[in-house]
């Protein structure tokens, strides 16, 4: 028998080194669960009677929400799973579900895992891309909102699910019992729609709360789709397995140590179409028995949220939270006078890079702790983070998580494996592990995305980025090109792609701007062809027209002569990017009244995209206003 507990470690992980003495346990001997579902059975039995989760529909509602003790919430995921698996989903049959953040939400997902494939689809996509997304993953049943005044998600549900041919019903959560009012029956039946049309909650109703009525799924069988498009919702469908979700989640907790314990209670802001809502605010606290606040079914787009955030920090002793910058800069503004908000010991940044400054003007004002990490849909959530009792490096995603492998890499044109780089030589980033996903569920997305080393299958995660020589790792670029608007991945493509049928159009490249809130925002480059003429503002309104997504629409078009390209003839779009930040970079001199002397931006080598500035007398209000970038700036 081990001297401590399998998942505990004995004292906190500072460095590398204690992620490799971790590891001297063989995993096999950790005795994780096999499911999802045995996961949080396991955190339900720490303390049954104790809150697991607590909701409140409006924000101004905070101090009075709808609670679930551990074993309340356990109960209806399992009545959820019996109610799901009577309605014909079995193991390999996928249960798909568009819904803002509510507790049904959480019982589909882990009773959809449980029955069969849940599979999460955002309900901010319009009917088009959804009903792409539940053909390509051939959904059975979809769980969607009730039809609700001042919501779309009901109608947009139905026009997708006409297209569909996989599907055998519908099943609907009302908010009704949130605002005091009984649910109501659904619509007993929708025009051009043939499709049963259920009640979820009565349909649960029906079904044992103490037990499953079928066999556990096993760890290698798939749990859950995921969409890896962010908020442009294109098809290309990530499945994971129950033991990559498991695994991850333990993993990630036994790295992070007691934050999530019976009587803690993390908050939930972030949208649970998204991985992070799953785990770092589902299965990772909720097996190790702590308690969940979800603040409304918008999170931190809701009305009057982020000004009551502290509010209600202080009101339920929040330990810890997750937030994309823009969240983090939107919650600097809230004024902190009177609020104890000393429970506090971690804010979780991962969805997109943190500017420096940000991340230092908000620990001052604060006093929290910010834990930047790296994770992917693809790798379950989590694979690295900065250790909470070890040094925190900014700008470095961490330490990679126990028994989970993370290298920079050298590829070559093909994208095979060449060697190992060295510390401080940038490469792509590759992981291996149990938290790595199954595969894309369309064979034609997996084309290079495994590495063969050493007769073992690493992921190409696509990043580029480099590991100084304590192990910590930073991100140097995105060879995937992604627009990271406000923690939202943005595919280029769709962008260019809404251009390419102008009559006037030959080449376009969307890349990101820079943008203190957003982190960046995306801007379209176009060249058009010999003879032909067409203004930016023509092409800028032909492109949002054909753009579904109202986060991907381009923020401006420019027009080039030439798109730079590479001696291959590949779009070149690190120069575009530079451009953009040279624009940035000149802007904001002129609103801080400094004088740019000389201004470049390279490609270095360690950092990435590097812009070089000579400024005319103080520079140190420039230097403050460049610091809420994500790029970085060397001061000549």
């Amino acid at each position: 028998m081990p001297a401590t507990p399998p998942d505990d470690f004995g004292h906190p992980i500072v460095a590398l080194r204690d992620v490799e003495a971790f590891e001297q346990m063989p995993l096999a001997q950790r005795d994780l669960p096999d499911s999802t579902y045995e996961a949080l059975a396991r955190g339900a039995v720490i303390a049954p009677n104790q809150p697991a989760l607590s909701f409140f529909l409006r924000a101004e509602d905070f101090q009075r929400p709808f609670v679930w003790t551990h074993r309340e919430l356990l109960a209806d995921i399992t009545r959820a799973a019996n109610a799901l698996r009577r309605l014909g989903i079995g193991r390999h049959d996928v249960v798909a579900f568009m819904l803002p953040n509510l507790p049904e939400t959480h019982f589909v997902i882990w009773g959809g895992e449980a029955a069969g494939i849940a599979f999460a689809i955002n309900p901010l996509l319009e009917a088009e891309q959804i009903s792409g997304l539940l053909v390509t993953g051939r959904a059975k049943w979809l769980v969607t909102l009730a039809p609700t005044p001042g919501a779309d998600i009901w109608q947009k549900a139905i026009r997708a699910a006409a297209d569909v041919p996989s599907l055998h019903g519908i099943l609907t959560v009302s908010l009704a019992p949130y605002l005091g009012m009984p649910a109501g029956q659904p619509p007993a039946a929708v025009e051009g729609l043939s499709l049963p049309i259920l009640e979820l909650r009565q349909e649960m109703a029906e079904e044992p709360a103490d037990r499953l009525t079928f066999e556990l799924p096993q760890g290698n069988d798939i749990s859950s789709y995921l969409c890896t498009g962010g908020t442009t919702g294109l098809p290309k469908i990530a499945a994971r397995t129950h033991f990559s979700e498991v695994f991850d989640a333990w993993s990630s907790c036994a790295f992070i140590g007691d934050a999530f314990e019976p009587g803690k209670a993390i908050f939930c802001g972030l949208p649970l179409f998204h991985v992070n809502g799953q785990l770092v605010t589902g299965l990772i606290p909720w097996g190790k028995g702590a308690h969940v606040v979800i603040g409304t079914g918008q999170g931190y787009r809701a009305e009057g949220l982020v000004p009551r955030f502290w509010q209600i920090v202080e009101h339920y002793g929040i330990v810890a939270f997750s937030g994309v910058p823009t969240v983090y800069a939107a919650l600097l503004q809230v004024p902190l006078a009177g609020r104890d908000i000393s429970s506090v010991r971690y804010g979780f940044c991962g969805a997109a890079p943190m500017p420096v400054e940000l991340f230092r003007n908000f620990e001052k004002a604060t006093g929290i702790h910010i834990l930047e990490a790296y994770g992917l849909t693809e790798g379950a959530c989590v694979s690295s983070i900065n250790p909470p009792e070890g040094e925190r490096r900014i700008g470095s995603i961490g330490l990679r998580l126990p028994y989970q492998r993370m290298a920079v890499v050298r590829v070559d044109e093909a994208g095979g494996f060449v060697g190992f780089a060295g510390p401080e030589e940038v490469g792509v980033l590759a992981i291996r592990g149990p938290n790595v996903f199954a595969g894309y569920i369309n064979p034609e997305h997996n084309k290079g995305l495994w590495l063969d080393i050493d007769g073992k299958r690493w992921l190409n995660t696509g990043d580029l980025a480099r590991q100084d020589a304590q192990g910590y790792f930073w991100l140097t670029g995105r060879k995937k090109e992604l627009i990271i608007r406000g923690g939202h991945n943005i595919d280029p493509k769709l962008i260019e792609n809404a251009v390419q049928d102008h009559p006037a159009v030959r080449l376009a490249a969307a890349v990101g701007r820079p943008d203190e809130r957003a982190g960046e925002l995306p801007v379209l480059y176009v060249q058009l062809k010999e003879e032909t003429s067409a203004s930016e503002a023509e092409l800028l309104a032909h492109a949002i027209d054909r753009i579904p997504e109202r986060a991907a629409h381009p923020k401006a078009v420019r027009i080039l002569d030439a798109l730079p390209v590479t001696a291959v003839g590949k779009i070149f779009k690190p120069a575009l990017s530079m451009l953009e930040i040279e624009d940035v970079v000149r802007q904001e001199a002129a609103s801080t009244g400094a004088t740019l002397i000389s201004l470049s931006v390279v490609q270095d080598e360690r950092l990435g995209l590097l812009a070089r500035i000579a400024v005319e007398g103080d520079a140190a209000a420039l230097r403050e206003k460049l610091g809420g970038h994500t790029f970085k700036v060397q001061f000549l």
